[in-house]
């Protein structure tokens, strides 16, 4: 659809994998006010809506990729805790949400989209950036896991 911002990938994001049916991209939060470093977005190709519209090897290829994201993110940056979220309200194009969180971030332990509890200190910058440092480890270890993936499923002629 050429009004979904999610159809075709903006230029600030950094796609880190992608194949014919989805892609992972880092996203940007240049802009933002509050950063949340290693937040990626797993995006279906296809402008499909719900999960409900895939058929069931769709189902599983996305949500392979969406669990792989996860651990490599567990793996490369040792978050407290990881967000998957799934809403679509605003864009109504599937896709995930795959969001590393610590106890010391400006949210925690509310969502990201909500207003920053009162009253809790600042993450320290140095924390954050030594975080954003990690997030070039990300892709290496995202292509690892998916041929790691993708050799358990090859058979052995």
């Amino acid at each position: 659809m050429a009004d979904c911002p999610l159809c075709l990938p903006s230029p600030p994001d950094r796609v880190l994998w992608s194949d014919a049916q989805a892609r992972v991209i880092l996203v940007d939060q240049s802009r933002e006010q509050h950063v949340f470093p290693g937040f990626c977005r797993v995006i279906w190709t296809d402008h499909t809506q719900e999960m409900s519209d895939l058929n069931v090897s769709e189902r599983y290829h996305l949500m392979d990729l969406v669990l792989d994201v996860e651990q490599v993110l567990r793996t490369v940056l040792q978050p407290d805790k990881i967000n998957l979220a799934s809403l679509g309200n605003v864009v109504p194009h599937l896709h995930w949400h795959i969001i590393p969180r610590w106890q010391d971030d400006s949210h925690f332990p509310d969502a990201i989209w909500a207003t920053p509890p009162t009253g809790k200190p600042a993450t320290n910058s140095a924390i954050i950036q030594a975080r954003l440092a990690l997030v070039s480890r990300i892709q290496p270890e995202l292509v690892k896991q998916r041929l790691k993936r993708q050799a358990a499923r090859t058979p052995i002629c």
